[in-house]
């Protein structure tokens, strides 16, 4: 009897089949410092204490990112270590902050299944949960994988695709209780820029670049426990590259967009994702970000912005498809999330 994990086919999923993830983790202040290593972040929300309690905190939370990446790692064993591809996101939402000391874990249901014509792959339907130690739920998520199949002769399953919200409402938006912002400090947190001077239709160029280096992406990967295979091994791909982890990209850009967004402070929902295009080492990220919706809130001095955070490696600001409606090539990310900002 084998006692290895070959890891889930697309044939092995099955309708409202639920997934409790191995192993928990407790965050600790070490998982932050790593990240403000990896990345170049500077969120005053996720850098000090003292701006957090000022912002109605008991101190500071761990990184909106590091939750999403702690609980996507937890699920890569059971749901994409055979997967072609990670296709999108939605219906994403953090439900309240997690703190050092905290300890995740993580669970999906699988909701939506579809055979490719080939044959040979599928797509899998998630909806993905992380909970604390007290089984509060601080962050969900729906996302859809192609998956390999094992055996090819494996029936087809019925085809169920789930029916998904292509942007958050407002009042779907879980605001931390204690947030205010009515004695914002815009001095300490970089930049002047509040909710009412952002428009509609605005592009934002963020002007910064990082080139990806192997090492970086693979301490990453390990960091969040992500053991796709290809982001690892060299053999696993046809071309012998590894991989650049999703999640990497996107901290990295929403890292990137401090310059000119560094009052976007929390990321409270996550419409709709695309990687792409993938992303290797050697590759210089750039970002922009188009304001797409704003919206106020009942929270005190905060309003709500739906941002485009849009990562690349090459190209202007503002362009993202071409004319026969596909990405450009050079684009790698296309991120649709909402953020909490002072009014």
């Amino acid at each position: 009897m084998t006692k290895t994990n070959p890891g889930r086919f697309f044939e092995d999923y099955e309708l409202g089949q639920v997934i409790r993830h191995a192993v928990p983790r407790t965050i600790a202040e070490g998982e932050r410092a790593l990240y403000h290593a990896l990345y170049p972040a500077r969120g005053a929300l996720y850098s000090s204490d003292a701006f957090a309690a000022s912002c109605g905190f008991e101190g500071s939370p761990i990184d909106d990112l590091i939750a999403f990446h702690v609980v996507f790692g937890k699920t890569v064993p059971d749901i994409s270590l055979n997967a072609v591809a990670n296709l999108g996101y939605a219906e994403g939402r953090w439900l309240q902050p997690v703190y050092p000391g905290d300890t995740l874990r993580a669970e999906s249901q699988v909701i939506g299944l579809k055979q490719n014509s080939n044959g040979k792959s599928g797509v899998v339907y998630v909806h993905t949960r992380g909970f604390n130690q007290n089984d509060d739920i601080v962050l969900e998520y729906v996302r859809w994988v192609m998956v390999r199949k094992g055996n090819l002769d494996a029936p087809a399953p019925e085809t169920v695709v789930p029916d998904l919200h292509s942007v958050l409402p407002v009042e779907a938006l879980a605001i931390p209780q204690e947030l205010d912002f009515s004695d914002y400090d815009f001095e300490l947190a970089g930049e002047p820029h509040r909710w009412g001077d952002y428009a509609v239709g605005e592009i934002i160029d963020h002007v910064d670049g990082v080139t990806v280096e192997e090492a970086e992406h693979m301490l990453a990967t390990r960091l969040w426990q992500n053991t796709a295979k290809v982001h690892f091994d060299a053999t696993h791909r046809e071309d012998g590259k590894r991989l650049i982890y999703g999640g990497h990209v996107i901290s990295m850009a929403r890292a990137l967009s401090f310059n000119g967004l560094a009052n976007a402070q929390m990321i409270v929902g996550l419409n709709g994702g695309a990687h792409a295009n993938p992303c290797f080492a050697g590759d210089t990220i750039r970002a922009w970000s188009e304001v797409l919706d704003k919206a106020e809130t009942d929270a005190p001095g905060v309003g709500a912005i739906r941002l485009r955070l849009v990562a690349t490696k090459g190209g202007k600001a503002g362009e993202l498809r071409g004319e026969d409606g596909k990405y450009l090539p050079e684009v790698l990310l296309d991120l649709d999330y909402w953020a909490l900002m002072p009014i």
